[in-house]
């Protein structure tokens, strides 16, 4: 196939998987406000009280309706906005964090990922490691490794004395296989010495419980004297899938180097 042409496919095909890839978010926020919607509707009726007035006269007041309506909005815009931990991320990629690939578990490898064309893939939806660094949650954006047990080696935006950490992962309502089994269960985090390549100590182990919220918090069992820049994450188990594990977000929280 000529070069010209060989170029005019690639640009279309990046064309494509751009249109593609915006169908899918698309979709993904649409499945997670039904589930907000869902959770709410449920909050409403086992919270609901008896009301010494007529109903009937209630269901047909455009008043009432006009408030239910706005409560409705306010609550799904507060639940996409906030932020349920509220302490600083020190592994978030867009403050400077990175994953150190050399140290890290290989990426589970997906054919069923790829799509294909005269054998050159124009299409490829495996994510990478440093997905787990980024606060874009949706069903799919997630790094999966082979297998139940994996490892990455973080390295955090500024030196820390890290206090806690917290893994994310989707609920099954929005899961599309409709379960959650590749999810981490049982994790422990070590801190590493001198840059990154030194002695590693023990911060804790810990279980990641995917039938409760999605974001978990964990305090760390041992603490270190000194600040670290680089934390490793082992993933010792997952909920059962045979083939890999997922990992979705992963944050690093504690007291900054000047703070101490």
């Amino acid at each position: 196939m000529p070069k010209e042409q060989l170029e005019l496919l690639k640009k279309e095909s990046q064309t494509l998987e751009s249109n593609f890839r915006e169908i899918l978010v698309l979709i993904e926020q649409i499945d997670v406000l039904k589930a907000l919607l869902r959770d709410m509707k449920d909050g409403m009726h086992s919270n609901s009280r008896p009301v010494h007035r007529d109903a009937t006269q209630d269901q047909h007041s455009p008043d009432v309706l006009d408030e239910e309506m706005s409560n409705l909005v306010h609550y799904v815009l507060k639940k996409l906005r906030e932020d349920q931990v509220q302490m600083a991320d020190y592994a978030l990629k867009s403050a400077g964090a990175s994953i150190i690939e050399a140290k890290t578990s290989e990426s589970y490898r997906n054919n069923k990922a790829k799509l294909y064309w005269h054998g050159i893939v124009f299409l490829n939806y495996e994510m990478p490691p440093d997905i787990i660094l980024q606060p874009d949650v949706h069903p799919g954006k997630c790094w999966a490794f082979a297998g139940a047990q994996g490892h990455v080696l973080i390295k955090l935006a500024r030196k820390i004395q890290p206090t806690a950490v917290t893994m994310e992962h989707i609920s099954e309502k929005v899961s599309p296989s409709g379960n959650t089994s590749s999810a981490p269960k049982e994790f422990s985090v070590y801190g590493v010495l001198r840059k990154c390549d030194g002695e590693e100590v023990f911060l804790g182990q810990f279980t990641y419980n995917r039938t409760e919220t999605t974001v978990q918090t964990f305090q760390l069992q041992h603490e270190v004297s000194e600040s670290l820049l680089c934390v490793k994450l082992d993933i010792l188990s997952n909920w059962g899938h045979p083939e890999y594990t997922c990992l979705y977000r992963f944050r690093v929280h504690g007291i900054p180097s000047d703070h101490t």
